[in-house]
């Protein structure tokens, strides 16, 4: 695989004759084509894959949270690379004949800011409530600090969230929930993140909830 900033007609996206021009790692690159294999799949490479696959389509959903909280672009390895492999490692639980998720091992945020403490969710109809205590002070945490909420449907695969749900100090809030996830049971999670955006915590499961 070659990387390159400039070809002779600017960079270029798919398949040109022998070649797949695309975006890897914020970098253009070419590769040869794939050679096709008659070999057929081991047992282990074909849970590999389900793992991946699992992981990838959760993580297409809550991208817009990852890449802006989940620890830091190193080299070539993004916000996204990191949550892909931690969740590969930690998060899934293989229950013969397939994985599944344990969600309490989710994390949608990876920092050091103080995290959000004390917390419960409750239901109310069409909002999900999230309780708190304010933590402002305690290290590095401020009263304006803004809190995230994400939801997440395992059936449908729905994700809602707010990247500004609340402030560290109001100590409680709402997240409005669509009508179609009436009746759901959905997964919560919640993080700070500093009012410019440079510092934010790691993630606490908050459980899962019925909506109504």
């Amino acid at each position: 695989m070659a990387s390159y900033n400039k070809g002779i007609l600017g960079a270029f996206s798919g398949k040109v004759g022998p070649v797949v021009g695309a975006s890897w790692r914020g970098k253009e690159v070419m590769r040869s084509l794939p050679k096709k294999s008659n070999r057929v799949a081991t047992a282990t490479q074909l849970l590999q894959r389900q793992k991946f696959g699992m992981v990838q389509t959760f993580l297409s959903g809550i991208s817009p949270v990852v890449k802006r909280y989940y620890g830091s672009n190193s080299g070539l390895k993004t916000r996204s690379n990191n949550a892909m492999s931690y969740l590969m490692r930690e998060a899934l639980v293989f229950t013969d004949p397939d994985f599944e998720w344990d969600y309490s091992k989710v994390l949608i945020s990876r920092g050091d800011l103080t995290g959000i403490e004390e917390a419960s969710v409750d239901v109310t109809p069409g909002e999900i409530n999230v309780m708190w205590a304010d933590n402002s002070e305690q290290g590095e945490a401020r009263a304006d600090d803004q809190l995230v909420l994400l939801v997440y449907d395992p059936e449908s695969k729905a994700v809602v969230y707010s990247l500004a749900a609340g402030e560290r100090a109001d100590e409680a809030t709402s997240l409005a929930m669509p009508s179609h996830l009436e009746d759901a049971e959905v997964q919560v999670w919640a993080t700070f993140v500093s009012a410019d955006e440079k510092r934010f915590a790691t993630s606490l499961y908050l459980g899962n909830v019925t909506v109504i």
